[in-house]
């Protein structure tokens, strides 16, 4: 539900932003160019850079973020250039953000919410737009200056201030609230029916590409699908997952999902929020991890990612890393250095075609080799341990015998020492579902 401010409202195609950027001692910059992706950020979400700012600190100005003096050449450059925004490629406070504005005399952002905005203007199904508006709720919350009195839609707006997460400042924090609970209850809903859906597949082969934004997941997914999905040059092209099937000779069918990319620093609240949406990531039997191979910053990237899934408890997943745009790097020792690094990498070129086949040949030998298929019976007061295999198991049968429960799954087989336990029995099962060696643990 959009969300209107009292800021000044303007259409994107005029926004004119200065960004700004702040390296603190365990925030430094990472290239040398430390602005680049918050220019493709604001970018994408319509803007027009028309000025930059960047400072050095050793700490956080408690008040403005920045310095008294780089206020006064902030104030100073968005006089000269006519700009209508700031952005920050750091998160702001409440308190930072209004003494900001009140000297500049512009709107103030900061990196967390231009993210919500271009996830906004992105969203196109039911499920994304809900999700997009609770994560634009529950961060606006906290930072409103103004007691809200009603719920309302508008459409336009200037960035940060557009998309189906936008309520006005004068909308009452009683019904707001009313709102973000009511938003959760329909998320929850969203979320068991694709828990559901998901689990339907616990027969197939599941993969899912996962990566930092503009990774080239959606090309990637083209060139071994031949899907036609949307594949663009651009941050956060894609939001809503879509699956397609993978035919791989002499192995059968393989379900492969493209799912909304990662980025530095993504506001918890979207990740919380998408969740449902990255279902099949959190179910899938292999996570394919693509990566710019060709930027510098390829390193960070995977590290971001890394952090992502861990929060949306995929850390544990098998894993395998794609390096795409290899055509592009021009510097070979990039590679080496990644392949050193990561040496079950694959390097690919899906635009290209450069590696797929390796790719198909090394996804076929995880999604056989890294799984076992076996029973497991476990006493039926162990909460704790069935609740741990339904989180990370593909169960597709189930009983109760006697006081045990009886489950049959698949299995990263890594994880079988994690189920020992007081009354837990383990025997593996061939493809037929019939025991094969003794109960262990």
């Amino acid at each position: 539900m959009p969300f209107e401010s009292n800021r000044e409202q303007l259409s994107v195609k005029q926004e004119r932003a200065v960004l700004v950027s702040v390296s603190l001692p365990d925030r430094p910059w990472v290239t040398t160019d430390p602005l680049e992706e918050l220019h493709g950020l604001a970018a994408t979400a319509g803007a027009t850079v028309v000025g930059t700012l960047l400072q050095k600190r050793h700490d956080i100005h408690p008040g403005t973020y920045v310095g008294q003096g780089k206020v006064d050449e902030l104030k100073q450059l968005v006089e000269a250039t006519d700009a209508d925004v700031v952005i920050f490629d750091n998160d702001l406070t409440p308190g930072q953000v209004r003494r900001l504005e009140q000297a500049t005399d512009v709107k103030v952002l900061d990196r967390s919410e231009l993210i919500l905005d271009i996830f906004a203007t992105r969203a196109r199904t039911h499920e994304s737009r809900l999700q997009v508006e609770l994560a634009q709720l529950e961060y606006a919350l906290p930072r409103l200056r103004k007691m809200w009195t009603h719920l309302s839609r508008q459409a336009g707006g200037g960035i940060g201030l557009r998309g189906p997460g936008e309520t006005q400042l004068e909308v009452d924090r009683r019904l707001a609230g009313n709102r973000i609970r009511d938003l959760k209850d329909r998320i929850a809903a969203v979320q068991k029916r694709k828990q559901r859906e998901v689990a339907g597949r616990q027969g197939e082969h599941t993969v899912s590409l996962v990566g930092y934004t503009n990774a080239g997941k959606s090309t990637l997914m083209n060139a071994l699908t031949g899907a036609g999905v949307l594949a663009k040059d651009q941050l956060f092209s894609t939001l809503d997952t879509r699956t397609r099937q993978w035919h791989i000779r002499d192995f059968g069918r393989v379900l492969l999902s493209d799912t909304v990319g990662f980025i530095r620093d993504l506001p918890h609240h979207l990740v919380a929020s998408f969740k449902a949406t990255l279902e099949e990531a959190r179910q899938a039997r292999l996570l394919l991890h693509v990566v710019d191979a060709s930027n510098p910053t390829a390193e960070d990237q995977i590290k971001s990612v890394n952090s992502v899934l861990a929060e949306l408890d995929c850390a544990e997943r098998p894993t395998l890393l794609v390096l795409n745009k290899v055509d592009r790097v021009t510097d070979p020792a990039m590679i080496t250095s990644l392949l050193n690094h990561h040496p079950r990498a694959v390097a690919v070129s899906a635009a290209t075609g450069q590696g797929l086949q390796e790719l198909r040949d090394e996804v076929v030998a995880a999604l056989t080799d890294q799984y076992a298929t076996a029973e497991i019976r476990i006493p039926a007061a162990d909460g704790r341990a069935l609740a741990w295999i339904g989180a990370h198991a593909d169960v597709f049968h189930q009983q109760f015998i006697e006081d045990d429960v009886v489950l049959r799954c698949h299995l990263p087989k890594h994880l079988i020492p994690r189920i020992a336990g007081p009354g837990v029995s383990v025997r593996f099962l061939d493809e037929s579902a019939t025991p094969v060696s003794a109960p262990g643990l």
